[in-house]
């Protein structure tokens, strides 16, 4: 099974929040900090969103930077992804 996001949706594969502080000290899942860089995995074709037309400027294997809290996780064949709107990336990662 696959997801194809629809219009200016975008899926990503979050990277796994840090275990343990640079210092050495292993943290808790409830302490662990969200984490916002992930993969892009897959991109909606664009289009007209809200009146708007929206060109997608992210494509496959870049790797970005998310707003913290944005999107809607979802589990598929056993893997986490997040499913965003291109405008809730901030940055491409190079």
């Amino acid at each position: 099974m696959s997801i194809k996001p629809l219009l200016d949706r975008v899926v990503l594969k979050v990277e796994e929040a840090e275990e343990k502080t640079k210092s050495g000290i292993i943290l808790s899942s409830a302490a662990q900090e969200k984490p916002q860089f992930a993969t892009v995995v897959a991109v909606g074709p664009g289009g007209i969103v809200d009146g708007n037309e929206v060109e997608m400027y992210v494509k496959v294997g870049d790797k970005v930077i998310a707003s913290k809290y944005a999107g809607t996780e979802v589990k598929l064949d056993g893997e986490e992804f997040t499913i965003v709107r291109q405008s809730d990336i901030l940055a491409t990662v190079e």
